[in-house]
């Protein structure tokens, strides 16, 4: 797929511009906005898609399968002199005694029952978007309140499960900063959810001015619900056939995966979890054959095929659907960039739009598995604020938002880096693919494990290792699965030293640089550590410097354009000459070979970024 004339990769936006290709969509005078401040409701199928479906189906099956128990009681019930007595099928025995008048009233009151239910549901469900909040309630014994702080949005997901897509109807989560601190707004319909998701976006970027106070009031309250349930179930058939995810971003912006690349990626991947299913599977039938063989005599053989198909049928099916789910997620996958942040969409059946906005990633990393290298292929992960409970994290399709690429060619991986990270120096490209990405090279820049603790990491020891600069902190693992990830220094949460007797006694030590949580992890161990304390001496001094400057959370606002190079403060030298005692760059960390000085640390020093 050719690309478009785009700024070149890590180039910084021009000031006072958003750090995306194309302008935001214009909005037509008069359009609606639900960002008005007031109370809006659900879209009325919202009962139905909350469970109500389930219900009726688990109603139907009921009555399929209990109907004489659920006649015997109606009919004893309201004419216990007709109390009945089955020596057939009870619908003829209504038919025969005359009684179908009374069973459709109790059907029709079953009928006006769950209509009441959901409506009651329904009205008692709503939400409003103020300047500073999005706020949904609901309940109607038990009530609930959850309100997010825009100023705190980590993103906006909109997720339109396959029977959501048939009627035309999404939902909205928008991703707070904290644990189970997310607000859904189920359901809408896709048309309004992509309305409400740029209203959130553009009043978390800080342009309030962006709202126009001529707005209208929404049509659709003049609308029926009648016209209204019509026009979001055309709107569903258009929309899953045709596609409404990136309707507003030119074509030409839109980075997709092949079909056979990202299958044949997963299916190589697939391979891991075959060899563990038929590693369990021959344990098995090695615990089990013997004992099977000596008792069945000359029946053995056809027991042990039996045990084996019984075994090795269900690890296969297994294997088989793990694959299958992965790849089902990942499929339509796209990445995009709008003027509100990095859009990404991926799933078959079930698609999901998420909204990334600028500085809400903490870390990226760049990852190779052995079995991808012949075709040169690479995934790029990141650490974000998910906003869910600690054991929602832990599913894997919770860890699908995780990945920006599931898989790619080095100029995806470069554009997409790119887009995640708009603002890399010129100067620290190098060390992210070249010399982190496919290093080590001649002149290596990054510190890495000395030859004296080379027993550590023996495949890797060469590799392993990290490196520092004035707007990122840059760890590279492994050999056989290759690794660079990036924590840029104005989102770095934390950074602590670790150090045992024996890392004492070879003047080595770990390294842990702590983030949010997610799949890029932070360690690095075996560093010499006289580099690793001078590391941590300029990480203080440079991780605040670099939050103090950062703006990319109000990124829509208008602020003094950042220095061209991000430098240390002023009076301090490009690499960290005239520094207060303590806080140099050690040699090694910033594009110089390493020493092989060695010292010892008291157990663990922390430093907060």
């Amino acid at each position: 797929m050719s690309a478009p004339e785009q700024p070149p990769y890590g180039s910084p936006p021009a000031p006072g511009q958003v750090a995306s290709w194309g302008s935001p969509p214009a909005q037509a005078p008069g359009t609606p906005s639900l960002a008005d401040g007031d109370w809006h409701r659900m879209h009325p199928l919202t009962p139905l898609m909350k469970g109500g479906l389930v219900l009726v189906i688990v109603i139907g099956y009921l009555i399929a399968n209990l109907r004489e128990k659920i006649v015997y009681w109606f009919i004893s019930m309201f004419t216990p002199a007709r109390v009945p007595e089955f020596g057939g099928d009870p619908v003829d025995w209504v038919l025969n005694n005359n009684l179908v008048l009374v069973v459709l009233l109790g059907v029709l009151a079953l009928a006006v029952l769950l209509v009441a239910m959901f409506w009651l549901m329904w009205r008692f469900h709503d939400f409003r978007i103020t300047e500073a909040h999005v706020e949904v309630r609901k309940g109607v014994i038990f009530r609930s309140h959850r309100r997010a702080p825009l100023d705190r949005v980590q993103g906006v997901n909109l997720t339109r499960p396959f029977p959501a897509r048939l009627i035309g109807l999404a939902k909205l989560e928008v991703d707070g900063a904290g644990n189970d601190a997310n607000v859904p707004l189920e359901y809408l319909s896709t048309a309004k959810a992509e309305s409400v998701r740029a209203d959130i976006l553009r009043l978390a970027s800080g342009a309030r001015h962006a709202r126009d106070a001529t707005r209208g009031g929404d049509p659709a309250a003049a609308r029926t619900m009648r016209a209204q349930l019509a026009a979001s179930m055309d709107a569903g058939v258009t929309g899953l056939i045709a596609g409404v995810d990136l309707d507003d971003v030119a074509p030409e912006h839109v980075l997709r995966i092949p079909t056979g690349r990202l299958v044949g990626s997963h299916v190589l991947s697939g391979l891991t979890w075959l060899a563990l299913f038929a590693v369990i599977f021959v344990g098995g039938m090695i615990g089990t054959l013997p004992a099977v063989l000596a008792d069945a005599g000359p029946a053995g053989g056809a027991v042990a095929i039996g045990i084996a198909l019984a075994m090795g049928i269900p690890l296969l099916l297994g294997a088989i659907a793990v694959t299958w789910s992965r790849i089902a997620r990942a499929l339509r996958y796209s990445i995009a960039p709008t003027p509100d942040g990095v859009r990404i969409t991926f799933g078959l059946f079930t698609t999901v739009t998420e909204t990334i906005p600028p500085g809400r990633i903490f870390a990226v990393e760049v990852m190779q598995p052995l079995l991808w290298r012949p075709f040169g292929w690479w995934s790029v992960r990141i650490n974000r604020m998910s906003g869910k409970a600690a054991s929602q994290q832990q599913s894997s399709q919770a860890q699908q938002f995780n990945i920006v690429l599931p898989v790619g060619a080095r100029a995806d991986v470069e554009r997409v880096l790119g887009l995640i990270l708009p603002d890399v120096p010129a100067d620290v490209l190098p060390l992210i693919w070249e010399q982190g990405v496919l290093g080590p090279v001649a002149d290596d820049p990054y510190t890495t494990i000395p030859p004296r603790a080379w027993w550590r990491r023996p495949l890797s020891w060469r590799r392993h290792g990290a490196a520092l600069t004035d707007f990122a902190l840059l760890l590279r693992r492994g050999r056989i699965w290759r690794q660079l990830a990036v924590f840029p220094l104005a989102r770095l949460q934390g950074f602590s030293l670790h150090q045992g007797p024996i890392d004492r006694a070879q003047g080595v030590a770990k390294a842990q640089a702590h983030s949010a949580v997610g799949p890029v992890r932070g360690d690095v161990s075996g560093l010499d550590s006289q580099a690793l304390l001078g590391m941590l001496n300029t990480l203080s001094v440079e991780a605040a410097r670099a939050a103090a400057a950062d703006r990319a959370h109000r990124w829509a606002e208008e602020h003094d354009p950042a220095p061209a190079s991000h430098g240390l403060p002023a009076g301090y030298g490009p690499a960290g000459d005239d520094l207060p005692a303590g806080h140099g760059l050690p040699a090694g960390l910033s594009g110089s070979a390493g020493s092989g000085g060695s010292s010892s640390l008291g157990g663990s020093a922390d430093g907060a970024a």
